[in-house]
């Protein structure tokens, strides 16, 4: 049996099983492989920052050195972490390891052997693991996440402007409504995730790296008139690869808080709902027939049914990000939340970060595929306006308000309500209103299909 393919029929997980390939530009970044890339990059800035403040008995990495050691971040593989981990076999702790095995490193290389005692110097185990878990997110974030979300919203846009003079019947409480466009529907949709994705690129990603109860104790016990909050918020603050380009937590327990973290989770949720509620609609007008969805070669919609083309891609998306919100919602309330100065319920919450991003990844790349197929049904859009001019009960009697026609509203509410209006019923009452001639003319000119306000203005507006 091919190893790959035992791997991914044995996976606990369909992130790292049935699709797997769907994931894989997340994996280097949420992984166990990442954390321990991440915890090398912050071990390596604050040993290199340390050998830049000042202190007699630290002096200044030579350009040699330095390269060297940004070179272990930046050539960073499996093996390394392969490796990191047959250490940690021995020390049961997972920071230590990354300590041990950068040391390691520095073997026939006297300058850096000489000061590998300042590896993971004053450090709590949680300054590298804060700090790593806000990399982890920033590349996510950058290099995954909102790029994923943007296709859905760029293919939404497209479809907003391209169906932005198609009319279509609205339904609210599942009633027939006033006519709208496709394109306004979907524009309403991408107005929704602008902000939303916006809300998401805005959260700041805190770091902290103040010692064991965010008091910089051990670090004053060395040098006691040093300033290391300055020092911690330099290599926190600045950008990479010498520093994190993070930013600054002044406040802290052993953790850091966690808030950004709960802000930047519930702003992917609050999307993903947006994202719920646009799948289930558009599951809804491929059933009623409004979008046809182009057919795959080969592919079967049922065991029994051979007819049948099922919005399966709506319908994965829907799941996932509901998945997706259930992980993200517990991480947002419960990582703001640690026992005193420190308790351990956070850090195998944390391992579940990467878990929570896949399954909103994996339905925005549904989303982008189930969009790629829709086809609009010009069709059965026509015929359900055309079956339905009672929606024109609204512009007459808001023309007969106007003209101070009294009991307007009763008038068409007796003439259409629970009735089969058709357009000669509702022509015959225009004709005996006592209101301008030219007004008579405008509303007899009036189809269901024309009745449909700015919508398309503002679908090509978004």
């Amino acid at each position: 049996m091919n190893p790959s393919t035992s791997f991914s029929i044995t996976a606990l997980s369909p992130l790292d099983g049935r699709y797997a390939a769907r994931l894989a530009p997340l994996r280097p970044l949420m992984s166990e492989l990442g954390y321990m890339h991440r915890r090398v990059q912050v071990e390596v800035a604050w040993f290199i920052a340390l050998s830049d403040a000042g202190f007699a008995e630290f002096k200044p990495l030579t350009p040699g050195a330095r390269t060297y050691l940004l070179g272990l971040v930046k050539h960073f593989s499996e093996s390394d972490a392969v490796a990191i981990k047959e250490i940690e076999k021995t020390t049961n702790h997972d920071v230590k390891a990354v300590e041990y095995w950068i040391k390691s490193r520095f073997e026939a290389r006297p300058e850096l052997e000489a000061a590998a005692e300042f590896v993971h110097f004053a450090c709590t185990s949680e300054d590298i693991n804060n700090t790593s878990h806000a990399l982890q997110l920033k590349s996510s974030r950058e290099q995954v996440l909102l790029p994923a979300l943007d296709k859905v919203i760029t293919q939404l846009r497209e479809m907003a402007h391209r169906y932005a003079d198609e009319p279509m019947l609205s339904r609210t409480h599942g009633q027939t409504a006033s006519p709208t466009t496709v394109g306004k529907e979907i524009a309403n949709v991408v107005a929704r995730l602008d902000v939303a994705r916006e809300r998401i690129a805005a959260v700041k990603l805190m770091a902290k790296m103040n010692g064991a109860v965010g008091n910089y104790n051990a670090h004053l016990s060395a040098w006691p008139d040093f300033d290391w909050e300055a020092l911690s918020r330099h290599v926190i603050e600045s950008p990479e690869p010498l520093g994190l380009g993070l930013t600054f937590q002044p406040y802290s327990i052993q953790i850091e808080p966690h808030d950004y973290m709960a802000e930047l989770f519930d702003a992917v949720a609050r999307t993903n709902t947006i994202l719920i509620d646009f799948a289930r609609d558009i599951w809804g007008y491929v059933s009623v027939g409004y979008f046809k969805q182009r057919l795959k070669a080969g592919e079967i919609g049922s065991s029994t049914m051979p007819h049948k083309v099922n919005p399966i891609d709506f319908e994965n998306a829907e799941g996932n990000l509901g998945l997706a919100n259930a992980l993200l919602r517990h991480l947002s309330e419960k990582l703001p939340i640690s026992r005193w100065q420190r308790d351990l319920t956070d850090s195998t919450v944390l391992r579940n970060m990467g878990v929570a991003f896949g399954y909103a990844v994996l339905a925005y790349s549904s989303m982008n595929t189930g969009l790629g197929k829709l086809e609009l049904n010009h069709e059965a859009l026509a015929d359900d306006l055309d079956a339905s001019w009672e929606v024109l009960a609204e512009p007459i009697q808001t023309v007969m308000r106007r003209y101070g026609v009294q009991g307007a509203y009763e008038k068409l509410k007796e003439v259409t309500r629970g009735k089969t209006v058709t357009a000669e019923a509702l022509h015959g009452l225009i004709r005996s209103l006592e209101i301008p001639d030219a007004e008579k003319d405008r509303l007899l000119a009036m189809t269901p299909a024309s009745y449909t306000g700015k919508a398309a203005e503002l679908a090509k507006r978004i």
